[in-house]
């Protein structure tokens, strides 16, 4: 592939990924005026929310399970139209259930569709083994970038045009990615290092989940969708509680998506110096300091800015060392879906950071529990990863 066309695939899985992303991110500042406008309380809301983190980790497995036998290209593409109808549609969701069938459900599902393991598998598959690794981090950037611009233009649009005129703008914004899929179109047919050739796809889905490095892997990424999740979904209310204006919560929420920038960049070219397990036993013990400063911090504007900035090095910066090591372990013939089930896993993790946070909040009136349980996670996460063994697990070849 040539280098033209290395920078074209980058560019374009960057930013479906900053889209999608984006626009999950900001749909957390409506959460305020959709429960005003509607009266469906906070942990109604929350609820949505909370299915919306677990349908996003369903999906993914399944749709990297249709994109490894027909295509990316097919699947991108549906999952940014589903995207697109379903903010629009979250104008007029009135209801606990039509507000789980927008966001939880059609956005969720599209998001999944053309989310990390899609797109992460079209990398590995059409960009040279030397640059995958700067690659991933380049796409996780992108995504960063994403919740970076789109967050504050989301509360600049609720502002300047109402919350059901953003809504549609954002919907138009995601519809506009779609000539990007295009451009990631294929299937991973091929067998790459790590993988026998003819390999059926249960023997594949077989030796990973008898595989103790994988779950390990799973269980370090169901940490990192709990925190993600709750942080995401509430910190505009950590916000609010805090009695600090709105805007410090878009703001937040963006800076985030800066700092993820500069650790998606950084943990990319790590990648290809240091082990992969060391790297995430690292992210995840910052954030679990980070985490423990923050709540004996004096909360002021400053210190929610540093802290985002602090969160957003470690923010996605799990994500190419954890699809590495999928691949390293396993080749790219499956990796779409392998991955996919790992971010099912971090999943789970978002439904309960998401709809736990709403349940504390409602009981107790603060948000301190779920940031004692982040930093518990976040040191199990650290610890979990130190026995992986970073090897190729090799198959037993099936005849043709």
């Amino acid at each position: 592939m040539t280098r033209r066309n290395v920078v074209l695939v980058l560019a374009a899985a960057a930013a479906i990924f900053g889209l999608t992303l984006g626009i999950r991110t900001a749909l957390a500042l409506f959460i305020s005026t959709i429960n005003t406008q509607t009266g469906l309380g906070l942990v109604a809301i929350s609820f949505a929310f909370a299915v919306s983190q677990l349908t996003w980790g369903i999906a993914q497995p399944f749709a990297g399970a249709i994109a490894d036998r027909y295509g990316a290209g097919r699947v991108l593409g549906a999952g940014i139209l589903m995207v697109a109808a379903g903010t629009a549609l979250t104008t007029v969701a009135g209801t606990t259930g039509a507000l789980v069938f927008t966001i939880g459900v059609l956005i969720a599902v599209g998001a999944g569709a053309a989310g990390p393991s899609i797109l992460l598998s079209a990398v590995q598959r059409l960009v040279p083994p030397e640059k995958r690794g700067i690659g991933a981090g380049m796409v996780t950037a992108g995504g960063s970038f994403g919740q970076f611009a789109i967050v504050p233009l989301a509360q600049g649009l609720i502002g300047w045009t109402g919350w059901m005129s953003a809504l549609f703008w954002l919907g138009g914004l995601a519809a506009a990615a779609l000539p990007l899929a295009w451009l990631l179109r294929g299937t991973s047919e091929a067998p790459a290092a790590g993988a026998a050739p003819h390999e059926p796809f249960g023997s594949a889905l077989k030796r990973a989940f008898g595989d103790s490095n994988y779950m390990l892997l799973n269980a370090g990424f169901f940490t990192c969708g709990f925190h993600v999740a709750f942080i995401s979904t509430h910190l505009p209310g950590v916000v609010d509680a805090c009695q600090l204006p709105a805007s410090v919560g878009a703001w937040s929420l963006a800076v985030i998506g800066l700092g993820n920038m500069v650790g998606s960049f950084a943990i990319g070219w790590s990648m290809n110096r240091w082990r992969s397990k060391s790297l995430l036993a690292l992210v995840y013990a910052t954030r679990a300091v980070a985490v423990a400063v923050f709540l004996v911090a004096p909360k002021t504007e400053l210190t929610f800015l540093v802290f985002a900035a602090v969160l957003g090095v470690s923010w996605l910066s799990t994500v190419p060392p954890t699809a590495g090591l999928v691949a390293k372990f396993y080749g790219s013939r499956y990796m779409a879906t392998l991955f996919g089930v790992v971010m099912l896993s971090h999943q789970i993790g978002g439904f309960l950071g998401a709809y736990l946070g709403g349940l504390a909040f409602a009981a107790t009136g603060s948000y301190d529990w779920m940031w004692y349980a982040d930093i518990a996670l976040a040191l199990g996460a650290a610890v979990v990863h130190l026995p992986i063994r970073e090897k190729p697990v090799r198959p037993v070849a099936v005849p043709a």
